[in-house]
């Protein structure tokens, strides 16, 4: 991986087409356009956040990951069980697919929980891709995988987000840094990167709830009790 992720900036929303170039370049902002309020107003840096009592910052840490596993059950509800031809479809005037929007959420959760929030390395798969060369990586070879391996990668990449954010949380507490700065040079809490990831999965549920009704017929606001990932 040649471009540093880190350098870029704040979060902002994003349409579908846009999403499609990736949702991780999404944490940039054009610097010709308007400033983005969210990248010089959005997370509240450690002087700003007064210490809760450990009872009540422990129940709010709980919270927190309660509602970003609710939104990832429902994503993977929402994508999973489908062929390679499932995966690779499209709809509308859009070129995304679920395949490439699986694997463009794995490389999310590794750019901004293990990456920017723990302050890890990349690992497998991104750290051996060149995306200067090939920008929308994750979104092309998503939809041309194996099932299988799509799956693979995005659970493979929970699982490593589960443990690190645990890490943190116990080290940092949800008032404690991330471990990057903004381009004004501020930098987030644990609390607001937990709440970017929420955000993330909510806007890319609805990507894959239009996706899913058009390759299967697949509806509903969440996973039934039986389901798992």
């Amino acid at each position: 991986m040649t471009r540093s992720l880190l350098t870029w900036g704040g979060p902002e929303p994003l349409s579908a087409l846009s999403c499609e170039k990736s949702c991780v370049r999404m944490h940039g902002h054009d610097p010709a356009a308007e400033r983005c309020p969210r990248l010089y107003g959005y997370a509240p840096i450690m002087s700003d956040v007064e210490s809760q009592p450990a009872s009540l910052a422990t129940a709010e840490a709980e919270s927190l990951l309660s509602v970003l596993e609710r939104n990832r059950r429902t994503f993977a509800w929402k994508t999973t069980g489908l062929d390679q031809e499932g995966l690779c479809a499209t709809t509308a005037a859009s070129a995304m697919t679920l395949g490439g929007l699986v694997k463009h959420v794995a490389l999310v959760e590794a750019d901004w929980l293990a990456v920017k929030l723990a302050g890890q390395e990349y690992g497998a798969p991104w750290d051996t891709v060149d995306f200067d060369a090939d920008p929308d990586w994750e979104w092309r070879t998503g939809a041309l995988d194996a099932p299988e391996d799509v799956y693979a990668v995005w659970r493979d990449a929970v699982e490593r987000s589960r443990e690190v954010v645990a890490d943190v949380i116990n080290e940092r507490g949800l008032d404690g840094s991330a471990s990057f700065t903004w381009p004004d040079g501020r930098t987030p809490t644990v609390r607001a990167m937990l709440l970017d990831m929420v955000e993330e999965y909510a806007r890319h549920t609805g990507h894959a709830d239009i996706l899913r009704e058009a390759v299967d017929g697949r509806v509903g606001e969440g996973a039934p009790k039986d389901f798992t990932f």
